[in-house]
């Protein structure tokens, strides 16, 4: 199994799951993931009752009217309040649009007209008034007047709310979640909070624009938000479990449990990281020793929210982007432009930063039905990653023109992973350039030039190094996968996790041999896993050369603590002597003896 699989953590409180549900595809507003039960919203002004009241209740429907507006002028003012501070000045001043229709003269005598002139129901009043607008607008092909359509139906929604929640006692009003997936027919302000003012998860609807009002403020306040689901309402039921990946631009209904812990544990690790625009204090030194040497830092990721926190804690890009989630979410092969559209996501986070994508990284453990027909007799040393790919090669070529679909124009690299010989890499490379020529026959815009290189987890690359380095642009170290076909322990088993407490003096050996034959062919050297992150590993690995570490974002303010303490001379130390030692026992009694001596320059 590769370090990509995640447990199946507990999500307390949770119903009974329905049979799993559709997958809908839209189009992205607001990247992000949600998580939560879906609560429809699907309010059609057209459908109003056009009911009439006796003249004696004119005047009660007018002070109904007058009533709503004020209550819906009130939430709008409490909402710009919460909203400073965290969304810009100009996007919180689309509420004082909202506010300024509130007190249109033309809305409010249309509407009282209706009530005063036809006897209509206060409801049907405000229904046709803004239906009315709404179709005028849209026939005009003038994008002002059909924001200011939108912005009218939102005032109108919001004033019907504010006179349903009056109307109802509140043991017969329907009881809405209070944290829940908006599921609605049109993108509007109005539902994008609930009736305590905060905002929704995230929101999925059937029609609304990328540049109306409506997603300018779910961008600026986070919410992910995919709209142009076609037949949504119609897919899903109140109460259904949904999974927005607005990276993507899709949402899976009701997913079976594995899905969900996949995402859940990806949103529980951007919880653990500050997710406001202002960087932390601890994030903003630059990540050197104790002595100054200067430590590249980028992030290691596996989902979009991690992409974001990197980029929010000024990481120095991305260094390796496990690709695995798209291929464990469904039974089926994920579509070339379900990839592309992903990788283009993840890109367009890094913001112009480097993105290294590591290959597609699966074993037999994980029985994905097109890669591997059953479960074999020792997974981890089967068919897994460049190996399944090239028993495979549909799904290689399929991923390969993803990345450079998405990579046009932009700073990426490509890594392959279980490479054991150069002959791995030589056919990645020729399957590489085979792809490019079909997609310059198809004229699609794409990236020409990809730096392609390996991943050394097993023994024959970390002992054949030097060719492989020869042959590619540069070398990743997956120091888990390393240790544990290395030392031949199974890292998911407890009762060898002795050998993943400190590097063993062979290893640090070998890492030695490694850096030192890519700074003879002068190609760039970094590591990445659990173990190469943790403090008592770090003195051995800076002591052996390395300089380029990839860092989950939630491990960096522990990495950062523990590297501006280190010295390089005592991590030179540390090295020395523990590449000298004969066994790990030698190695663990030189973590306690250098915990004070390696700190100093």
């Amino acid at each position: 199994m590769t370090e990509d699989t995640a447990g199946e953590p507990s999500l307390a409180g949770e119903r009974p799951s329905p049979p799993s549900g559709p997958v809908l595809k839209g189009t992205p507003v607001a990247a992000g993931v949600a998580m939560g039960v879906l609560h429809r919203k699907d309010y059609d002004l057209s459908r109003a009752s056009l009911e009439r009241v006796p003249q004696g209740e004119v005047e009660l429907e007018l002070n109904r009217f007058h009533q709503a507006l004020l209550d819906a002028r009130a939430q709008l003012s409490e909402l710009k309040a919460k909203l400073a501070g965290r969304v810009p000045a100009d996007d919180a001043r689309i509420l004082d649009v909202h506010v300024a229709y509130l007190k249109d003269s033309v809305f409010i005598s249309d509407v009282e007209n209706l009530v005063l002139n036809e006897q209509l129901g206060l409801e049907a009043a405000i229904g046709k008034v803004i239906t009315d607008f709404d179709r005028i607008f849209r026939l005009v092909q003038n994008e002002t007047l059909r924001e200011c359509a939108a912005d009218l139906r939102d005032v109108g929604i919001r004033v019907l709310r504010h006179l349903e929640r009056r109307r109802e006692a509140p043991e017969s009003a329907p009881r809405a979640p209070s944290d829940y997936v908006l599921a609605a027919r049109e993108l509007s302000i109005v539902d994008m909070f609930n009736l305590s003012g905060e905002n929704v998860l995230g929101i999925v609807t059937e029609e609304g624009g990328l540049t109306s009002h409506a997603a300018i403020l779910a961008r600026s306040m986070r919410i992910p938000t995919v709209t142009g689901i076609p037949g949504l309402l119609d897919a899903i039921r109140e109460g259904d479990f949904a999974i927005v990946d607005a990276g993507e631009g899709v949402v899976r209904i009701n997913p079976e449990q594995p899905v969900k812990a996949r995402y859940a544990e990806a949103l529980q690790q951007a919880a653990l990281v500050q997710q406001a625009l202002e960087v932390p204090d601890w994030a903003q030194q630059e990540p050197r020793t104790l002595d100054g040497e200067r430590l590249a830092v980028s992030a290691s990721c596996g989902s979009l929210p991690e992409v974001e926190q990197a980029l929010a804690l000024r990481m120095d890009g991305i260094g390796l982007y496990r690709t695995e989630l798209l291929y464990l979410v469904d039974k089926e092969p994920p579509s070339r432009e379900t990839l592309a559209q992903h990788y283009a996501a993840v890109i367009g986070e890094a913001h112009g930063a480097p993105v290294t994508f590591r290959l597609l990284h699966v074993d037999s453990s994980l029985e994905i039905p097109y890669l591997h027909g059953s479960r074999e007799m020792n997974p981890t040393l089967g068919r897994a990653g460049v190996r399944a790919l090239l028993s495979h090669e549909h799904v290689l070529r399929r991923q390969l023109q993803a990345i450079l679909l998405a990579a046009a124009g932009a700073r990426v690299r490509i890594a392959i992973p279980f490479v054991t010989d150069t002959g791995e890499l030589r056919r990645v490379k020729e399957i590489l350039f085979e792809e490019r020529l079909e997609l310059r026959k198809t004229g699609e815009r794409f990236q020409e030039r990809a730096a392609l290189g390996v991943v050394i987890e097993t023994p024959a690359a970390l002992l054949g190094a030097r060719d492989l380095a020869r042959e590619s642009d540069f070398l990743v170290v997956s120091l888990d996968s390393l240790l544990q076909h290395l030392l031949a322990a199974d890292r998911e088993n407890h009762e060898v996790r002795g050998y993943f407490e400190s590097l063993h003096p062979v290893v640090v050996r070998a890492l030695r041999k490694l850096v030192r034959e890519c700074d003879e062919l002068q190609k760039p050297l970094s590591i990445f896993g659990v173990t190469a992150v943790q403090p008592h590993n770090l003195p051995f690995l800076i002591g052996v050369g390395l300089r380029d570490f990839c860092v989950p974002p939630a491990s960096l303010r522990e990495f950062l603590a523990e590297t501006s303490q280190l010295g390089l001379r005592g991590a030179r130390r540390a090295a020395d002597a523990a590449s000298s030692s004969s066994c790990q026992a030698e190695t663990l009694s030189l973590v306690e003896g250098y915990r004070h001596g390696y700190a100093r320059p």
